[in-house]
C-alpha cells in the first residue's frame, strides 16, 4: 500500500449509465440500470478494492473511467477535468492517462502481433517517437516485467498465461499512465502467479507513483493489496473505507455478508485439504 496525497486524483459525481435492449424477436424495448447514482472518490498514489458481486456494475464503472463507455448521467473528474464533457479529440488525449487491464489477456492481445509490437501498441496510436525509439521502450518495459527483451518476436500464445498477463502490463505502461485499471487481471491467474503479479504492480507502482483500481469479486486479498475499499451492489457504491475500517466496521448488510462468507470459504478449503 502507498502513500496518498490529501487532493482526490478521481471523483465520481451521481453517475448513472443505462443500457437499451430489445429482446429477440420482438419489438419492444427494456432499459438496463448498470450502474445508479454511484460517487466515488479515489486518492492519488492510492490503491483502490473495487469488490462486488457478478453484476454490480464493477466492469462498466471502471469502463466510463477509461472513457470505453459514456456515462448516461453524471460526472467524472480526472484531475480537475470532466471526462464526460470532453470532445473526441480531447478523450482520445486523455486516454494515455488511463490504462485498462482485462481479466483474460489471451483475448485482449492481437495474436497476430508479437510482443515488441504489442507493447509499442499504444506509442503508434498516439504518434510517439520513432519506430526505433518505441523498439527500445519497449524492449525496456518487457525488461521492467520481467520478459527478457530476446522474446520480443514471440507470439502471445507462446506466452503463458502469467507471462501474458505481464504482456499485458508492459502494454499498459508504454504511455506512462496516471490511473491503471486491472479488471478482474489477477483472476484468472494460480496463487503463484497471481503472488507475482502483485508483487510486480506494487514495484511499478513505488517506482512511477500510480494510482491503481483493483476490480474483484473476493475481499480476502484486498487488506494485502489495498488501501480503501468500495463495495458494489446492484449498481451502486454502498460502502466506502479504509481496509482495516472496513473489515471491523463495516455498515452496509451486504458487506457484513461478504465478510461473514469469508470464514466459511476458507473452512472448505482447509477441508479439502485434510
Amino acid at each position: 500500500m502507498s502513500a496518498t496525497s490529501p487532493e482526490p486524483l478521481v471523483r465520481v459525481r451521481n453517475l448513472s449509465k443505462q443500457y437499451v435492449q430489445r429482446r429477440p424477436f420482438a419489438r419492444a424495448k427494456f432499459i438496463i440500470q448498470a450502474l445508479e447514482n454511484v460517487n466515488l472518490t479515489i486518492h492519488r498514489g492510492a490503491t483502490l478494492a473495487l469488490v462486488g458481486e457478478s453484476g454490480a456494475g464493477k466492469s462498466t464503472l471502471v469502463r466510463c473511467l477509461a472513457l470505453l463507455e459514456t456515462p448516461t448521467h453524471g460526472e467524472v473528474w480526472f484531475e480537475g477535468v470532466n471526462l464526460v464533457t470532453l470532445g473526441r479529440k480531447a478523450r482520445f488525449l486523455m486516454r494515455r492517462q488511463v490504462q485498462l487491464i482485462f481479466q483474460d489477456p489471451t483475448s485482449a492481445l492481437n495474436p497476430s502481433l508479437t510482443a515488441g509490437e504489442i507493447i509499442a501498441e499504444p506509442l503508434v496510436i498516439q504518434r510517439e517517437g520513432t519506430k526505433q525509439q518505441r523498439r527500445r521502450r519497449a524492449l525496456d518495459l518487457m525488461e521492467q516485467v520481467g520478459l527478457p527483451g530476446k522474446w520480443e518476436c514471440k507470439l502471445p500464445l507462446e506466452f503463458s498465461g502469467g507471462q501474458r498477463q505481464r504482456l499485458a502490463i508492459a502494454r499498459a505502461m508504454a504511455l506512462e499512465p496516471t490511473l491503471l485499471i486491472l479488471d478482474e487481471a489477477l483472476s484468472g491467474l494460480d496463487l503463484a502467479n497471481q503472488e507475482m503479479i502483485l508483487r510486480l504492480l506494487a514495484d511499478l507502482q513505488a517506482m512511477r507513483s500510480l494510482t491503481c483500481i483493483h476490480v474483484a469479486h473476493d475481499l480476502r486479498m484486498v487488506s494485502d493489496l489495498a488501501d480503501e475499499v468500495a463495495v458494489m451492489h446492484g449498481g451502486k457504491i454502498v460502502e466506502q473505507k479504509r481496509v482495516a475500517e472496513l473489515f471491523s466496521h463495516a455498515e452496509h448488510p451486504y458487506t457484513q455478508d461478504l465478510l461473514a462468507a469469508m470464514p466459511a470459504l476458507d473452512s472448505i478449503c482447509q477441508e479439502r485439504s485434510a
